[in-house]
């Protein structure tokens, strides 16, 4: 029996690993779905002197969509943002992440900027706070302040209309 033992180890390892192969990364079920958003309270990326927080939100559906100027994938969903932000279906926030600020707003001001304001985590502490793995990331977060959906990667047209917008009517009482 215990000839067989390092074989079955092999098997269980190579299963695992077989189903790994087909699970999407950015479907990763974060902890913070269904948790209170982390508290924040940063400068906003276009006027340092004003703040914004999480709680500004508070009775509010929105968006939190996480970005860098140095982000290859962000200038991808761009566009989309930009349309979504066209709609007016949803605020959608901002969080400019380990960016410099000059090359933030340089980044909005060439692309179009979709978003009702930028805060701006320089450090990239509240990343940390909210999980963050890389950018984009995007939290829709409810009018209570808890963390409903979270995606990992580029937000598509696809995206938007088969999973956000659903949920913002739903969390807004228009299902």
């Amino acid at each position: 029996m215990n000839r067989y033992l390092p074989l079955a180890i092999f098997v269980v390892i190579a299963v695992f690993l077989g189903i790994g192969l087909y699970l999407d990364p950015r479907e990763v079920p974060s902890p913070l779905i269904d948790k209170p958003a982390p508290a924040f309270s940063l400068p906003q990326l276009q006027q340092p002197e004003k703040t914004f927080s999480r709680d500004d939100m508070k009775g509010k559906v929105w968006l939190l969509n996480v970005w860098a100027s140095w982000c290859v994938a962000c200038r991808e969903e761009h566009p989309v943002l930009v349309e979504l932000a066209r709609s007016k279906v949803v605020p959608l926030i901002g969080l400019n992440y380990k960016d410099e600020r000059k090359d933030g707003l340089r980044w909005l001001a060439q692309f179009g900027d979709p978003y009702d304001l930028s805060a701006y985590d320089y450090n990239g502490r509240i990343g940390i706070d909210y999980g963050v793995y890389g950018v984009p990331e995007t939290f829709l977060i409810d009018k209570k302040g808890i963390i409903r959906y979270k995606r990992i990667g580029v937000v598509t047209p696809e995206i938007v209309r088969d999973k956000i917008l659903p949920l913002v009517r739903e969390l807004n009482g228009n299902a």
